[in-house]
């Protein structure tokens, strides 16, 4: 695995775990009671980005180090999940 490839495989990780850490313990407008005029009731009331990015970056870290870790080791290769034979040499 490249330089590249490892960091193609970090963002991919990093944005997916993103997607799955940002509507934990949110707060929406509606449910503080304070909505503000032209945003919809379910607007986040404060989203902690920040908090939650670095949260992110631990998570996509420990993810990546076991999936890189995985592929460099050669346990699990690309003929191992070939279920359809189409990478076959013959």
């Amino acid at each position: 695995m490249g330089i590249t490839s490892a960091l193609v495989l970090f963002a991919v990780i990093w944005f997916l775990v993103f997607l799955v850490v940002i509507p934990i313990r949110l707060e929406t407008q509606g449910d503080v009671g304070e909505v503000e005029p032209g945003t919809h009731a379910g607007a986040p009331a404060n989203p902690n980005l920040k908090k939650k990015a670095w949260i992110t970056t631990g998570i996509s870290l420990v993810i990546w180090i076991i999936i890189t870790a995985v592929i460099l080791s050669g346990t699990l290769t690309i003929s191992d999940i070939d279920f359809f034979n189409r990478m076959s040499t013959h």
